[in-house]
């Protein structure tokens, strides 16, 4: 099965706070807000919600095809994901614009603020997927992950219009969306990714019931935290997985975009919604445990004696022989 993964290219400047936010936020200034938060620690990473979802495939032993823009200082992040089985022929590479960049500061109840700089993001828009799949030899699925707000909806017509499935997941864009937008991104997916609070603004900026969403994808596909997730098809039972134990909680960041590449690993090796669901909460699991959203190692032995510890040995066979 041949995915597409289109979405995000950037560097990550990933920082920590000691503190609490809440505690320095006044109730009746937040209007005016002007706050300094002085970190203690700096890491600068690979990321990009297209790339971290593509490195969490090739680790699986997926190769995606990566679909995005980047400036000209790709080259040493494209040498990393090559290394680690993402296909990055199809990355557009600008001549003006640096490869995007997102600012995240993390303080000690795992909040967040962050600042993302677009750049050569911009460009993606400029994508023609027909020229991708026919390099590829055609696409089974496109994901269409969080990018240029333009590249993102000309993908989705696109996909409809050559009638290539396609799973809408708007995470990071979605705040600055307006219902139009959402329902002309969700119209037809095969799947659609939120997590439990975008599911509930999707539904408020579109006027849609959780119903009426159900009857326009083929698969409703709801992240719950430390819960699991949760997976929902018009008249079909709710399908809720838990998420393995955690070794430790080291930094969110990339947690969502893991279980993406684990659950379209699962579909790529046609192992059914459920078994999809497991291996994106366990490799989920591997990233919140780790500092950086492609720092983790996926090591066979380890990430299934916790799968089967978590999910049983009937699941870990199926995933086994994948992995193998």
């Amino acid at each position: 099965m041949r995915i597409a993964v289109t979405g995000s290219i950037a560097t990550d400047h990933l920082m920590t706070f000691p503190g609490r936010f809440a505690d320095q936020l006044v109730g009746d200034r937040l209007h005016t807000v002007s706050l300094s938060f002085l970190a203690d620690t700096l890491n600068i990473r690979r990321g990009g919600v297209g790339a971290n979802i593509s490195f969490g495939m090739g680790q699986l032993g997926v190769r995606p095809i990566l679909v995005g823009a980047a400036g000209a200082d790709f080259e040493e992040y494209r040498a990393w994901l090559e290394r680690h089985g993402v296909d990055t022929e199809s990355v557009r590479i600008s001549e003006i614009a640096h490869t995007a960049r997102f600012v995240c500061t993390t303080d000690t109840d795992h909040n967040q603020i962050g600042t993302f700089y677009t750049g050569a993001m911009s460009e993606a828009r400029l994508i023609e997927l027909k020229t991708v799949a026919d390099r590829v030899g055609g696409l089974d699925l496109v994901h269409i992950g969080a990018d240029d707000p333009e590249a993102m909806m000309r993908h989705t017509e696109e996909c409809r219009t050559r009638s290539i499935p396609f799973a809408a997941d708007y995470s990071q864009q979605l705040a600055r969306m307006e219902g139009e937008e959402i329902r002309g991104l969700t119209e037809g997916a095969a799947y659609l990714f939120t997590n439990e609070y975008e599911a509930g603004l999707v539904e408020s900026k579109t006027g849609w019931s959780a119903q009426d969403i159900l009857d326009r994808v083929g698969a409703r596909v709801t992240t719950l935290g430390s819960k699991g997730v949760r997976i929902e098809r018009a008249g079909r039972e709710t399908l809720t997985v838990p998420c393995p134990d955690e070794e430790a909680k080291v930094d969110p960041t990339g947690v969502g975009d893991a279980f993406r590449a684990g659950f379209l690993s699962g579909l790529a090796w046609d192992l059914g919604l459920e078994r999809a669901a497991q291996l994106g909460c366990m490799l989920a699991t591997l990233v919140i445990e780790t500092l950086g959203t492609q720092e983790y190692e996926l090591k066979r032995s380890h990430f299934l004696e916790r799968f089967t510890k978590t999910y049983g040995e009937d699941a870990a066979a199926e995933v086994r022989a994948c992995l193998s």
